[in-house]
């Protein structure tokens, strides 16, 4: 899985996380940078919205034109950043709160194909 972060904090938790869940990373710092790791390891990209090197949308929509499932993490109340997102390719877009508290089981859900419930939400 290729994790697209240029926060060093957010980019070595996303690491882990998907450590955590069993899976191994290769880590881009830019749009470039995820282009390289699109064609070394292509199924899933986690993508950090809130970068200051690249835009994050771009980034959603060139990793779902190349074929890989999108996970997205942003600011718990930017809802129309959450909505863009998803309307660019991402399945799967998380408060950076939620990701931090839960994120290994967020990323195996994610993996495994199926959403992460809500608190409070039915299955």
């Amino acid at each position: 899985m290729v994790v697209l972060a240029d926060d060093l904090i957010w980019a070595t938790r996303l690491d882990q996380m998907v450590g955590a869940a069993g899976g191994q990373t290769i880590r881009a710092r830019d749009l470039s940078g995820l282009e390289r790791a699109l064609r070394e390891l292509p199924s899933a990209v986690v993508i950090d919205l809130t970068s200051r090197a690249y835009d994050g949308i771009a980034a959603i929509r060139l990793a779902a034109q190349a074929g890989a499932a999108v996970a997205a993490a942003c600011q718990h109340d930017d809802r129309e950043l959450r909505a863009r997102a998803r309307a660019a390719g991402a399945s799967l877009v998380q408060p950076y709160a939620r990701l931090h508290a839960d994120g290994r089981a967020i990323i195996e859900h994610w993996l495994a194909g199926v959403e992460p419930r809500r608190e409070g939400q039915a299955r």
